[in-house]
């Protein structure tokens, strides 16, 4: 074939995809109208899906997934219209043969990431933590959740930053939730000198407790004697609180019961002793530091200290 006949060849050859382009630019254009009607109508039906669930009082971690999975799902309605249009019914087919295959060697390759896929939707479904709960890992991780995918679960932790918890260790591994049974309790340790009346010191700090932000009204304050310590003798005293996702006044109650059982203490004379170490002398103990002198022949008889 010589040069010319080449060229000839080449310029069919254009002229064809040409025609085909031209003849294809119809359905072309419908098509990506669809995908673009599909990308619109699935944003549409997301936030009318998230109206409707939030509506009926639907929990908004559930609300989210099923939005989300709308969104996705009419997406590829349209894109998969959009292809047929385009008479790429067997290139769709491909495709979908192609991500099963592709799905298959991924989930082994990324098995962690589809481990927290499945995690992500018990958790969504179970709930067995929400938005606005506090939650603590085992890693020492607390604070409010903020958000749940499906791949992680956000903790905004009381000094400010969110910590991505990956949601498998949510779904394997054992965690706190603060907030799911209402109340919490607060436990307040004291202690006050060996001179002190017992009695009296619990009855002072029932009353100064008895108002503390957040209190279960019909809960009673406990006070419990836990130990004889070196300088004092020890105590606890027990609150219960509301704590919900709604209020989670624990730090408020706390600086106020410190603040409380101080002043009330102050005021009744009570003493918070601090600490006090007694020096005992001799083998058996219980022998004044003055009589120990004496024996070892230190101190004269009239108690002023012999020469050297």
């Amino acid at each position: 074939m010589n040069t010319g006949e080449l060229i000839n060849a080449l310029i069919d050859k254009l002229e064809g995809w040409a025609i085909a382009i031209v003849r294809l630019l119809p359905n072309l254009a419908l098509a990506i109208l669809v995908i673009f009607l599909g990308l619109l109508a699935a944003k549409v039906i997301r936030r009318f899906s998230k109206r409707q669930l939030t509506s009926f009082n639907v929990d908004k971690t559930i609300t989210g997934f099923l939005s989300r999975i709308l969104y996705i799902a009419v997406f590829i309605v349209g894109l998969v219209v959009a292809l047929s249009i385009l008479n790429l019914s067997g290139t769709v087919a491909s495709i979908l043969a192609g991500l099963g295959i592709l799905g298959l060697a991924l989930g082994f390759a990324f098995q962690d990431t589809a481990a927290n896929f499945m995690s992500g939707i018990y958790i969504t479904f179970k709930q067995p933590f929400a938005i606005g709960d506090v939650i603590a890992t085992q890693n020492d991780t607390m604070g409010n959740v903020v958000d749940i995918n499906l791949r992680v679960t956000k903790v905004k932790t009381f000094d400010g930053p969110i910590v991505y918890v990956p949601n498998r260790f949510l779904f394997e591994d054992d965690f706190t939730n603060f907030t799911e049974s209402g109340q919490r309790r607060l436990r307040v340790a004291c202690g006050v000198s060996y001179g002190d009346d017992l009695e009296k010191v619990e009855n002072i700090v029932l009353e100064a407790l008895e108002d503390t932000p957040g209190r279960i009204k019909d809960q009673e304050i406990t006070i419990h004697w836990t130990e004889f310590g070196d300088s004092s003798i020890d105590f606890t005293a027990n609150i219960w609180l509301d704590y919900t996702r709604e209020n989670k006044a624990f730090v408020g109650a706390k600086n106020y019961a410190f603040k409380a059982i101080k002043k009330a203490f102050d005021e009744n004379d009570i003493m918070i002793p601090f600490p006090i170490r007694t020096l005992d002398f001799g083998i058996k103990g219980g022998v004044a530091f003055k009589e120990e002198l004496k024996a070892s022949k230190l101190l004269t008889n009239n108690g002023s200290e012999r020469g050297n």
